[in-house]
């Protein structure tokens, strides 16, 4: 199949090369808004800037929700030298090696688009210990092609814009994968639309809710106060996970792989920020399978320590909501290069598909 001629991969060449760091996510969530029209029946722009979906079921008690984060990692400028260069701190959890020698784009306080490009020193006059270390971001510097702090800020540039990687997605040689800057989570949020495309004058028995949220990557945020505005009976989290099945990853470290299913969500914890994360209830689970067994979908199993999704926060929301998640496999996670197997999103939204068509209250 030729997915890039296909509305899913329209879909996703339209977000994953839209720019949306972590507390600017508006271009993205008014491209969602676009592309959602017409397929639900209320919609909500909340205060932090999550967007709700709606779609009424024939019973109107029943709700469940699925969530998609639109911000990627980024950037944001924390100070500009006397010679116009910028220095800037990580939004959200970075892999400090990617962000050498990299194009960036940095969005002014008037929505313009200015470019630069990440410098250090050389590594012909590196010494023997600047060999051995890897670069923290705020070390780094973005080069405006400028030569002052005035031309730079002439530009529009100012402390506190958000940059992001300046790399257009594409279709690996015409293949099944793709690969681009921000599939976490925009490859979901791909899915989340195509979903709602497909159960138009289907027979589904709850509200759909679908909901494209914010600063997911700089702790979860969004989860509290979306799980508390619409209290639904069940939150399915659409997020990437990390892959296995490539050299150097031995399978007992990451058992999930491009190419094999959607992953459902087990356990997830991240004790770097606290020692919170998902364990999900096992009724959950043990749904998820029958559905794709039922189907004979293709399935994986995730158990992740180092991350986690919005069910984590939208779980504690409220008086407690039962919450898990249907997870897409992505390699080279929280680098400019992610890249997803396009079989993989389809069997993602064909799975959401009949989960909804066979919805049952656990």
């Amino acid at each position: 199949m030729n997915y890039e001629k296909t509305r899913l991969g329209q879909y996703l060449l339209k977000f994953d090369n839209e720019l949306g760091t972590s507390g600017d996510e508006t271009r993205v969530g008014d491209l969602l808004k676009a592309e959602m029209e017409g397929l639900y029946d209320e919609y909500i722009n909340d205060p932090l800037g999550n967007r709700f979906f709606i779609k009424k079921g024939r019973n109107p008690d029943k709700t469940v929700m699925f969530s998609a984060h639109m911000d990627e990692l980024g950037f944001i400028l924390n100070y500009i030298e006397d010679q116009g260069f910028g220095r800037m701190l990580p939004v959200g959890f970075h892999d400090d090696r990617m962000a050498v020698n990299q194009d960036l784009t940095f969005i002014t306080d008037d929505n313009r688009e200015i470019h630069g490009v990440t410098g250090s020193k050389p590594a012909h006059i590196m010494n023997e210990e600047d060999h051995k270390k890897v670069l923290p971001i705020s070390e780094l510097f973005v080069d405006f092609g400028t030569d002052s702090r005035e031309e730079t800020e002439a530009l529009g540039i100012r402390i506190g814009n958000y940059g992001v990687f300046n790399r257009q997605g594409y279709f690996l040689n015409g293949g099944k994968y793709y690969t681009g800057k921000a599939l976490d989570d925009r490859a979901c949020i791909a899915i989340m639309v195509e979903v709602m495309q497909r159960i138009q004058g289907l027979d589904i028995e709850p509200n759909v809710c679908m909901v494209g949220t914010v600063q997911e990557e700089v702790g979860m945020r969004a989860g509290g106060p979306i799980g508390l505005r619409i209290k639904p009976e069940i939150m399915l989290a659409l997020d990437v996970t990390l892959t296995g099945g490539i050299p150097d990853i031995e399978k007992r470290e990451c058992n999930v792989e491009a190419g094999k299913g959607v992953a459902f969500k087990y356990f997830d914890w991240d004790p770097a920020i606290g020692m919170t994360g998902n364990n999900v209830a096992r009724k959950v689970t043990k749904h998820l399978i029958k559905i794709a067994e039922r189907y004979d979908m293709p399935w994986q199993a995730e158990v992740f320590t180092g991350g986690g999704t919005d069910a984590w926060t939208v779980a504690m929301s409220g008086t407690g909501i039962l919450s898990g998640g249907i997870s897409l496999p992505e390699r080279y996670v929280h680098t400019a290069v992610g890249t997803v197997n396009m079989d993989d999103m389809e069997t993602m939204t064909d799975f959401v598909v009949k989960y909804l068509e066979d919805y049952e209250t656990l």
